[in-house]
């Protein structure tokens, strides 16, 4: 056990609690206890300010608030959400039980997966539905996934046109696409735009007895609905058979919440733009070659049909 998380424990009350390593990606996930869990998040330094997690947890517990199943943020002896320990914001939510939806970038054959994207198409237009319904607090502070944050100079996901593993004329089409993107998405009649969770992949998912629990709400911030749309399509496309899939997701967001899908394209080609952003802090990352050859195919592949 490290000190930080030593810490962490005195300070929620938990010091007698076993803590478990369970997830290293962009935070460490640790869970506590047994009767009910919790989970103990030690978040990356510096990928989040203490104002953004905060915000994240208010939105979090608005959402379960109001009957959506994800994790209720748990307030520590003093009544805060989060503290920072060493330079190492850390908060703890409630555990959810249930079945990965994904397993190794793939749909867990565990599961239905007709019936998990139907229930996941309902679940996001339920948290886009619900999050309309709230009033963020004054100090809310999450990113946004605009038109700058998808296009701008400084995307939020990096200057994929500028990936140095791109070939000369990958790096021109890269350039050529986000040009045509950012006219395209500039040039959009109102498009529906609010809160999302902007990385609804399947890891992200874990379906219990009742539905799907979505988790992992890192990246989440104002964006378009269709961009939020476009992620979980696009991860549909490493499947065998994607399309029965994809029309699963779209029906059961269509059957809680209207959204005009005409733009659905676009978004999907912006998503698969970023990814090409996304990788290159990773490029040194176990896996990296591989991820990196998948996103550039299919960034490529949409680029031209812009």
């Amino acid at each position: 056990m490290t000190d930080t998380v030593a810490q962490a424990l005195t300070l929620w009350g938990l010091a007698d609690h076993k803590a478990t390593l369970v997830a290293e990606r962009e935070n460490h996930v640790y869970r506590v206890g047994s009767s009910p869990p919790l989970a103990l998040r030690l978040h990356r330094k510096g990928m989040r300010s203490e104002a953004e997690l905060l915000s994240e947890l208010d939105w979090m517990a608005a959402l379960e608030a109001r009957g959506l199943s994800v994790p209720r943020p748990y307030p520590a002896l003093d009544g805060a959400l989060c503290h920072d320990i060493n330079g190492q914001i850390v908060d703890v939510l409630g555990w959810l039980d249930g079945v990965p939806m994904g397993i190794g970038g793939r749909l867990n054959p565990a599961v239905d997966g007709l019936t998990a994207y139907h229930a996941l198409g309902q679940a996001m237009a339920d948290v886009h539905l619900k999050s309309d319904d709230w009033t963020p607090p004054r100090h809310f502070q999450r990113h946004a996934w605009n038109l700058d944050g998808l296009l701008g100079e400084a995307p939020l996901w990096g200057r994929f046109w500028e990936n140095p593993r791109l070939t000369a004329g990958e790096a021109a089409l890269m350039t050529k696409a986000r040009d045509k993107a950012r006219n395209q998405l500039a040039a959009l009649p109102a498009p529906d735009y609010g809160l999302i969770h902007a990385d609804l992949v399947q890891e992200n998912v874990l379906i219990g007895a009742n539905g799907p629990h979505l988790i992992d709400f890192d990246d989440g911030g104002f964006g378009y609905r269709l961009f939020d749309m476009a992620t979980v399509l696009n991860f549909i496309l490493r499947e065998p058979d994607p399309e029965p899939l994809q029309q699963a997701f779209t029906q059961g967001y269509l059957a809680t919440r209207p959204i005009d899908l005409s733009a659905l394209p676009l978004f999907q080609t912006i998503r698969a733009l970023s990814y090409v952003g996304w990788i290159v802090p990773r490029l040194s990352e176990p896996g990296a070659d591989a991820r990196h050859t998948r996103f550039i195919t299919l960034a490529t592949r949409m680029a031209e049909t812009l």
